[in-house]
This record gives C-alpha cells, sequence and structure tokens, in this order.
C-alpha cells in the first residue's frame, strides 16, 4: 500500500456561500439511555462546518437530543418497547437518505434485530455516502455476508473489538497482529474505507494508507469516537471525497484533542472538550 503524508484541506469558503454549499448531513443515533452519544455526534458535525445538521432519534429521546443543541433539527424515529430504532422507522430514515448528501449511522443505536435490518436497508442504497460506527458496526457484524449486499460508498471506524467482530463475521483466516494489514485487507474486500482507531488510528482504501499522528491517551473516554463521526461525515457533506474526509476528520479530531488535553489534563478530558477544541484545531491547520 502506498503511504500518504500530506493532510487534505477544506476550500476557502466563497463571500456569497450559503449554508447549502456546506452540506446537509444527517446523523442517524441514539436510544434509551444514550441520548448524549447522538447530541454529541451532531454538535460536533456542526463544529466540523457542516452547513445544516439533522439528528434522527428515537422519539422517546428526540426532546432530551434536542435540549443538548438547538444549532442542529431533529427527526423523531419509531421506536420499539426498548427504546431503540424500530423497523418502522426505515421509511422516514429513507427520506432523510434522499433529502441530505450524506448519512452517519451508529452513535448509542444499541444492538437489535431490528436496528440491523434498518442498517440492511441503508447498505443497498446504491447513491448513499454512509459512516458507520460504534454500533453500527456491532450491528454489521451481525448481517450474514454484508459485503455482498453493500451498493452504499461505505467509511467504516472501528476500534479494535468491533474490527475484530467485522473480521469474524468475512473472513476464515485469524486476524493478523498487524494494524496495516488488518485495515488494509478489509477496506479491499469490501471496497471500503476503513478508520482503524487507536494509537496511530490506520486509514485506508486498500490501496492508499494515512497513519496518523495527532491525539493522545486521555481521548480513551467515552463519546469521543461519536465526536469523530460527526467531523467525518461534516467533511463529507463539504465536498471531501470519503478517503479525504476520513484522513482529515482523524487528524483534526486528535488535534482537538491534543489541543484540549493541553487545558484538562489526560485524566479529566472529557468527549465535549474535544468537540470545544474544534475551532482551535481548524485555525491551527490552516
Amino acid at each position: 500500500m502506498h503511504i500518504i503524508e500530506n493532510i487534505p484541506k477544506l476550500k476557502s469558503r466563497k463571500p456569497d456561500a450559503h449554508k447549502g454549499n456546506f452540506g446537509k448531513v444527517c446523523i442517524v443515533a441514539g436510544s434509551v439511555g444514550m441520548s448524549g452519544a447522538a447530541a454529541i455526534a451532531g454538535r460536533a458535525a456542526l463544529r466540523a462546518g457542516a452547513g445544516l445538521v439533522r439528528v434522527a432519534t428515537p422519539k422517546s429521546v428526540l426532546p432530551i437530543v434536542a435540549s443538548i443543541e438547538p444549532s442542529f433539527t431533529t427527526i423523531a424515529l419509531a421506536e420499539d418497547s426498548t427504546g431503540r430504532i424500530s423497523t418502522k422507522a426505515i421509511n422516514t430514515i429513507l427520506d432523510a437518505v434522499n433529502e441530505n448528501d450524506a448519512l452517519a449511522f451508529g452513535p448509542g443505536v444499541g444492538v437489535s434485530n431490528a436496528v440491523r435490518s434498518v442498517l440492511e436497508t441503508l447498505i443497498e442504497q446504491k447513491y448513499l455516502r454512509l459512516v458507520i460506527d460504534a454500533d453500527g458496526i456491532n450491528n454489521l457484524s451481525g448481517i450474514k455476508d454484508w459485503s455482498t449486499k453493500l451498493k452504499a460508498k461505505l467509511i467504516l471506524t472501528p476500534h479494535p473489538g468491533e474490527m475484530k467482530r467485522l473480521w469474524s463475521g468475512l473472513f476464515r483466516e485469524q486476524l493478523p497482529s498487524d494494524r496495516r494489514d488488518q485495515a488494509g485487507q478489509l477496506a479491499q474486500y469490501t471496497k471500503t474505507i476503513v478508520a482503524l482507531k487507536g494509537a496511530g488510528t490506520v486509514i485506508t482504501d486498500g490501496q492508499k494508507v494515512y497513519i496518523n499522528k495527532t491525539g493522545n491517551p486521555g481521548m480513551a473516554t467515552a463519546g469521543s469516537g461519536d465526536v469523530l463521526t460527526g467531523v467525518i461525515i461534516a467533511l463529507i457533506g463539504q465536498g471531501l471525497s470519503n478517503f479525504d474526509a476520513a484522513v482529515l476528520g482523524v487528524y483534526i479530531h486528535g488535534l482537538a484533542g491534543d489541543i484540549a488535553v493541553e487545558k484538562t489534563g489526560q485524566v479529566s478530558l472529557i468527549a465535549t472538550d474535544i468537540i470545544e477544541s474544534l475551532p482551535e484545531a481548524f485555525l491551527k491547520d490552516k
């Protein structure tokens, strides 16, 4: 694989630009007890420059999600008895696919047959640009032969545990010990962009590979991955390719974490500190 060193850049904004120029993105996230994941991803997408952010979440948690951040809009989704997305939500989500430039799926959605069914429908949407993270990956791992059904243009952002689940569902051989090999083989086999998270996050399309150098151990905290999901989907909405959005997203996310940790220290760093440092990270990256 060819190693990439250069970090992609966003284009400068024209004086007559409006919010429609910077992407309409939808984040399908949250469930009862996991409203924070939806709000964190939505707020991160706003801070990463998306023009319009919609958070689609089960109707019972929508008031909580909406109250956390007034700058994104919300979409109420049908839910099951446990407060997770139900199969009755699929038409609402497909409407969101048609109305937005890109969609993220997974933060805080939980794992269930219904959520898995909704995700299976999404990966079969031919022109959809889709980021799958967190519980989205856990549900994807449970869809038999999902890669043969895949038509969407997909970014996967697994941590090492999620990577093991994805691997065991697709390959007979053991997971390689080298992280580049893990991500590269998964990307090649599934024709996706893979961002294998951890110290030195590996981003690859199976041909090109970027090894991230920003970030610190303080970022090993709940919600940090949800921030990354929001950042990547926002960058896709602003016109970057899936690979470039993943590279810049991981770099900026880590840089924001490095800025935040100077103020909080590693022990006290939380996900919202990373979001609050995104503006400075984007300014520093210019």
